[in-house]
């Protein structure tokens, strides 16, 4: 069917390719529009224990956002201050929107330890649509800087938010630009001509223009967040560029093979065989990118959409727009080691690759190879047991934001601003159940001070100030602590709490999310190869690369490691949708190599049906060689798009780009290059078992020759590629 497909795409190409110009068009004018149409996602999981309780809350006493502001650099007392501050306070209160005023000059508010410093909180009517708060609190914030003290910052929630949104878009556009400058020289270098290297790019201006369009239509009937934008240009660039180079280089190699056929057959041969790999990673990168609606997250589900949006559109153009461009621009695809104006000097000879060479390594001591490659992907692992997870809050933006410094600013000198746990008793605050509660909250070990806030509609309020950050690990175990206290039936919110349950509600759907995208995985390889044992190693292999990866991760976002050359501060933790995000990256990327290399070395194992250990080995290599360029310089180009966002100045999209980049190293060198062709050398003809399926005849050796018509050679028992 597919290289039916293929077929008809020669015949059609110019109807295909107008097409997909004017879905590109039409993108680029209507797509840019998603930016101004996309709107924060709450991160708070609905139905968990701190949801209800911050549920109950806007209940029975609704508030609005907020607007704080840190005012130092001069004694508090000044007669003149005092005049001045107080009018700029009357003022605020007269904007339309603005609730209430708690400041230090007419309220009572809270005062620095040092009398020079004040918090000033500004709360807005909760009636507000987004764009409205907004506008207010850009009013407030412009009314409290004229304020007469030497440093005015003002942040909060609401402002942090909308400083995330813009970083997001931001680092998002420069990501973009970083990534296209730079993949352009690696594929005319990959290539060797200009219009050779334009396909991959027209292929993914392609993917992104039209899934930004898609994007913009979806945002009319569903909540599209800024960093569901982030995740569809990370996706769309990579994968386009992938399957756009498996196309190219199997069609050079048709090509190579039978320089008589026309481009009709040549493009059926190639999508009979590059279209099937094409087909089955991109849906395994789908699967991965649904396995993020498993955790019930609004901001997962709002990526997962779009990523499988991404993965779907890209696979559509894998399959169509790359076939009908190799079809138009064949005559410029030069073939590989010719002379161009790129490559001055033809290659009449060529090497071996990078993960030939590494194969032949790797199957001449596959023992040694296999417990060295394990042990040291397992080492790098190991930071990973001490990872901490956190919500990101304003320290993941860059240290110079005014929002950063405004929270920084409030949790080092004023404490009375954190927000604490807050619990939800029913009954009354004089009843003696309730004033043992509070006898026993206020002899926890990491309870700093506890009070009673409300009593309203026969529900009591209490509030249970941590020892230490609001959310830290002392908060943590407060609420484990307070959870596990014998009395009236309670409910615990704040934001520990909320970090806790994500946490817990994470944990307990991580199973479920693993076996769904692993069990895909190994369904589809089994499709793929017909084999048991090859799918279930590849689900090892996968979770290997994963695990060091998040050592890596912890090493570098948590312990700082390199943080000054990445630029960016450590803030003790790694953002809680990390791991999940580069989970579902890892598996299905990986796939694309996995896919990539197994589906040849597949053919080459099915030319030869010989059980030997010696031609299992040559079907290894030469299936390797044969598509070790395509993946080398697939992880190439994908590792410039992810070292792209490693630029960004968020911390949480720096730790995706920097992750991906790790990822891609380790399975590309590590995995693909040795673990795998040892472990098929270790396994021998148990690799393509298959229960309850008679193993077929043996046949005799076949010339070993691959579609290219080279035949590698072998020595002492292992095989080496020709050249």
């Amino acid at each position: 069917m597919l290289g039916n497909l293929g077929a008809w795409l020669a015949r059609r190409r110019r109807w295909v390719l107008g097409a997909w110009a004017a879905l590109t068009v039409l993108g680029a004018v209507l797509g840019g529009s998603v930016y101004d149409r996309t709107s924060p996602v709450d991160g708070t999981r609905p139905g968990l224990e701190s949801s209800v309780v911050q549920e109950r809350l806007d209940a029975l006493d609704p508030e609005g956002e907020t607007v704080v502001a840190v005012l130092s650099g001069r004694e508090f007392f000044a007669t003149d201050l005092v005049d001045q501050a107080s009018r700029v306070m009357y003022d605020i209160r007269e904007i339309p929107g603005v609730v209430q005023v708690d400041d230090a000059w007419t309220s009572g508010g809270v005062i620095g330890d040092d009398r020079q410093s004040a918090l000033v909180v500004v709360e807005l009517d909760r009636g507000l649509d987004e764009d409205e708060a907004a506008e207010v609190a850009d009013r407030v914030a412009e009314d409290i800087r004229r304020v007469e003290m030497p440093e005015v910052l003002v942040g909060g929630e609401l402002l942090s938010e909308r400083a995330f949104a813009e970083r997001a878009i931001a680092d998002t556009v420069r990501g973009e630009l970083v990534a296209l400058a730079f993949l352009c020289v690696a594929l005319l270098l990959i290539l060797g001509g200009a219009r050779a290297a334009a396909l991959p790019l027209a292929a993914a201006l392609a993917v992104i223009a039209t899934t930004l369009l898609a994007l913009t239509a979806l945002a009319g009937v569903a909540t599209v967040s800024e960093f569901t934008v982030n995740v569809v240009t990370l996706l769309g660039i990579g994968l386009a560029v992938d399957y756009s180079l498996l196309v190219v280089y199997r069609f050079r190699e048709e090509r190579a093979a039978d320089r008589k056929a026309d481009v009709e057959l040549l493009l059926r041969r190639t999508t009979a065989a590059a279209g099937k790999a094409v087909l089955v990673s991109g849906l395994a990168v789908a699967t991965a990118m649904a396995g993020l609606a498993v955790f019930a997250d609004p901001l997962l589900g709002a990526m997962a959409l779009g990523g499988a949006l991404v993965v779907a559109l890209a696979t559509l153009a894998g399959l169509t727009l790359v076939p009908a461009l190799v079809a138009v621009a064949h005559p410029h695809l030069p073939a590989p080691g010719r002379r161009t104006w790129v490559w001055r000097r033809p290659s009449r000879r060529r090497g071996p690759g990078l993960l030939a060479r590494l194969t032949v390594l790797a199957q001449r001591r596959p023992l040694v190879v296999t417990l060295a490659s394990v042990g040291a992907l397992l080492v790098l692992a190991i930071p990973a047991l001490q990872v901490q997870l956190a919500n990101s809050d304003a320290s993941a933006l860059p240290p110079g934001s005014e929002e950063r410094l405004t929270a920084e600013a409030v949790e080092d000198g004023f404490e009375e601003a954190e927000q604490p746990l807050t619990l939800v008793v029913p009954g009354d605050p004089e009843v003696p159940e309730l004033q043992r509660l509070l006898a026993d909250l206020k002899a926890l070990p990491d309870a700093d001070e506890v009070f009673l806030r409300d009593d309203i509609d026969g529900i009591t309020v209490v509030d249970v100030v941590p020892d230490g950050p609001q959310a830290g690990p002392a908060a943590q175990r407060l609420v484990h602590d307070v959870r596990a206290l014998d009395g009236p039936r309670l409910q615990v919110g704040g934001p520990a709490a909320e970090l806790v349950d994500a946490k817990d509600d994470t944990v307990d759907r991580l199973p479920l999310a693993v076996a769904l995208v692993l069990l895909a995985t190994f369904v589809l390889l089994l499709l793929l190869t017909g084999s048991v044992v090859v799918p279930a190693k590849a689900v090892v292999l996968n979770l290997l690369t994963l695990a060091a990866t998040y050592g890596v991760m912890v090493a570098v976002f948590q312990w700082g490691w390199g943080s000054g050359l990445l630029g960016f501060e450590p803030w003790g933790a790694i953002d809680l949708t990390t791991p999940l995000l580069l989970f579902v990256f890892v598996v299905g990327l990986s796939m694309d190599y996995e896919v990539f290399l197994l589906s040849r070395i597949k053919e080459e194992w099915d030319r030869r049906r010989d059980d030997s250990r010696a031609a299992g080995d040559r079907a290894v290599l030469a299936g390797i060689t044969a598509t070790g360029p395509v993946v080398t310089a697939a992880a190439v180009c994908i590792g410039i798009v992810f070292l792209g966002f490693a630029t960004a100045e968020l911390v949480a999209v720096k730790e995706i780009g920097v992750g991906m980049t790790v990822a891609v190293l380790l399975d590309v060198t590590v995995v693909r290059g040795l673990l795998l062709p040892a472990s098929m050398s270790l396994l021998g003809r148990w690799n393509w078992w298959r229960p309850f399926v008679p193993p077929a005849p043996p046949t005799a050796p076949s010339s070993g020759r691959s579609a290219g018509g080279r035949r590698p050679r072998v020595a002492s028992g292992q095989a080496r590629p020709k050249g």
